[in-house]
């Protein structure tokens, strides 16, 4: 009996089926937070364009006008004086006189009521870049006498304590009303005038520089001196 011929394994092949995920659709990021970057961004863009960009220019004449107001009233000159007076007084008929010679320091201050600066004191040339202001008349305070340091000379025989109070009211009144003539002295006037137009012009120039009036001239005058040619 032959033995069985032996035929080598033939391997099954299983069939494999092809099996496919389902693919995946890439997942959008959200649009909200863009969105709000994006408004943020504007927002910013704008705050720079309103604090650094071209700004329209404002009335000159209200922007003068809102520096006066916040001023009130401006002291532009003190004049220190030194008036000397001399008072004489009698008593027991005629018998007992007395004198006092005093030199007492006084200030003097110049002022400007700017409660009376209103619109029609202001003209504006635009052509000219120019701001024509008509000052009120200036204000001379009452003297402000310094009897702390004040001088006296007395001369008599004998001064009683009455008679010495009289003889310093007396010059005390006496040096209120010369330092009253000192300080309408032309000189002074003058140049307390001149300290006023100075200090007026440099008060109004600067808010109308940083209003956007670069090159702005301000011409300033008193009510009666004549208008500045040009």
């Amino acid at each position: 009996m032959e033995p069985a011929e032996l035929k080598p394994a033939t391997p099954e092949v299983m069939p494999t089926v092809a099996t496919h995920a389902p693919a995946q659709t890439p997942a959008r990021a959200p649009l909200l937070p863009w969105a709000l970057l994006a408004a943020t961004a504007a927002l910013a863009l704008w705050a720079l364009w309103r604090a650094f960009g071209p700004q329209p220019l404002g009335d000159p004449l209200a922007t003068s006008l809102v520096a006066f107001e916040k001023q009130n009233r401006l002291t532009v000159f003190s004049a220190q004086l030194a008036p000397v007076v001399a008072s004489d007084d009698e008593r027991l008929f005629g018998l007992v006189r007395s004198r006092q010679v005093a030199v007492i320091p006084a200030r003097v201050d110049y002022t400007i009521d700017f409660a009376q600066m209103k619109r029609e004191r202001l003209a504006w040339n635009a052509e000219a870049q120019r701001l024509d202001v008509v000052l009120p008349p200036l204000q001379v305070s009452r003297p402000n006498l310094d009897e702390g340091r004040a001088q006296y000379l007395r001369e008599g025989v004998w001064i009683s304590r009455t008679a010495q109070d009289k003889l310093t009211r007396d010059n005390t009144k006496l040096a209120e009303q010369q330092a009253v003539e000192q300080a309408a002295q032309p000189v002074l006037m003058e140049l307390a005038r001149a300290a006023a137009k100075q200090a007026v012009r440099q008060n109004l120039a600067i808010p109308l520089q940083v209003a956007g009036y670069r090159d702005v001239k301000v011409e300033v005058r008193f009510d009666g001196e004549p208008i500045p040619a040009g």
